[in-house]
């Protein structure tokens, strides 16, 4: 039976690892941190689109169960108008699922509970330093550790920073840091903005600001904050109570609730950086390949990370159960998703350009987005959440 190695614990690791199961391919992963959930304090929003791909794993229901659907969007500018409504899905298939908000920990946990369960081997502390195929065409992956593993093929589910990227392609792009810091913040002690299942998204004279409400009446917020690139030691470094100045800073003036509802918040504020990588030239070499952030980032406005990650696994399985020949598996894989995900980045980098800040973008905007939700408003989107992977 073939065998895999997947490099990182986080969504793409996990799923991947399902899903090869279902395929009737070993896996086992390997995970950098001693434990996992990385950007522990970040909240996101899983699609239809990913809902129906972890349906085909059988791995949907740990996660509806820990979430809370999120089913439309307001929009308002800073003056306090409301520039209309739409739905962030439709189907005409009433079996489809989502979408759905939980945290990304939260997501974290239920894949690898859910992976355990199955009998799946995650290995934490096992930072990939370097690998090489063998002379048999197989792969041995080194760690910091110093240990060792060997497989048959090498899959790098390791984020942004992919290490396996660059291993593939010393050549490969960076990713490029977006000028904007994610801020996010949880809080009960200011009356939500809006429905349960409904996102109101601002767009302040000087920062973008989103926020739903959970179940027991919790507000979940977000908030895009321009500044500059800080080593991951040195982002870890700012307090909540700097971020919350800074957020509060921006959007203060403005006559909406966003400024109270940041104000309202406590210490559970955390923040990260936004970056995308718009094009990786290679995907795969003859015993590797990268799915998910180590292949394609988008911007965080389309909110379609964990989505995209998700399909990915799940089709590059189905590649390899179809084509028992890694090479072949992994540029069918590569066919099927590369004009997708580049069309989601540059979906996002739109959103990301039409809200920043900006006297003409905020006019234009202003008169813009309530005519095309009157059109319909998210019909337009539906290449992106209707889109299914046919096991």
């Amino acid at each position: 039976m073939t065998n895999a190695l997947i490099i990182g614990g986080g969504i793409a690791g996990a799923v991947t690892a399902m899903a090869l199961q279902k395929a009737g391919i070993d896996a086992e992963v390997f995970e950098a941190y001693e434990t996992g959930a990385d950007d522990v304090g970040a909240f996101l929003v899983v699609f239809a689109n990913g809902m129906a791909a972890l349906r085909v794993i059988g791995a949907h229901g740990p996660v509806v169960a820990n979430s809370f659907p999120a089913e439309r969007v307001e929009f308002y500018s800073g003056t306090g108008k409301r520039l209309g409504e739409r739905p962030l899905a439709r189907s005409a298939d009433a079996t489809d699922v989502g979408p759905r908000t939980l945290t990304r920990a939260t997501l974290y946990r239920v894949l690898h509970d859910e992976a355990r369960r199955r009998g799946i081997a995650v290995r934490h502390g096992k930072r990939l330093v370097a690998a090489e195929t063998v002379s048999d065409r197989r792969v041995v992956a080194s760690f910091g550790d110093g240990s060792h593993a060997e497989g048959d093929l090498l899959i790098g589910a390791d984020g942004i920073h992919s290490v396996v990227r660059k291993l593939i392609d010393p050549a490969a792009p960076r990713p490029r840091y977006t000028g904007q810091n994610t801020v996010c913040g949880y809080t009960r002690d200011v009356k939500p903005p809006s429905a349960p299942d409904t996102y109101t998204m601002i767009y302040g004279r000087r920062a973008f600001f989103g926020a739903t409400a959970a179940p027991d009446g919790e507000v979940w917020w977000f908030a895009n904050v321009p500044g500059p690139e800080r080593s991951r030691q040195d982002l870890a470094a700012v307090t909540a109570d700097q971020w919350r100045h800074r957020v509060v800073a921006l959007l203060d003036g403005d006559r909406t609730p966003a400024a109270d509802v940041v104000r309202a918040t406590g210490e559970h504020i955390v923040a990260s950086h936004a970056y995308d990588l718009a094009a990786t030239p290679r995907w795969f070499s003859d015993t590797m390949v990268i799915i998910g952030d180590a292949a394609h980032a988008a911007a965080p406005n389309a909110a379609q990370g964990a989505s995209m990650a998700i399909e990915d696994a799940v089709v590059l399985a189905k590649c390899l159960r179809d084509r028992p020949e890694p090479r072949r598996a992994f540029g069918a894989y590569e066919e099927l998703r590369r004009a997708r995900v580049e069309r989601v980045v540059a979906q996002s980098a739109l959103m990301a350009r039409r809200s920043a800040p900006g006297t003409l973008r905020r006019l234009v905007r202003d008169v813009m987005l309530p005519r095309s939700v009157e059109r319909g408003g998210g019909g337009a989107d539906a290449w992106l959440t209707d889109y299914r992977v046919e096991w």
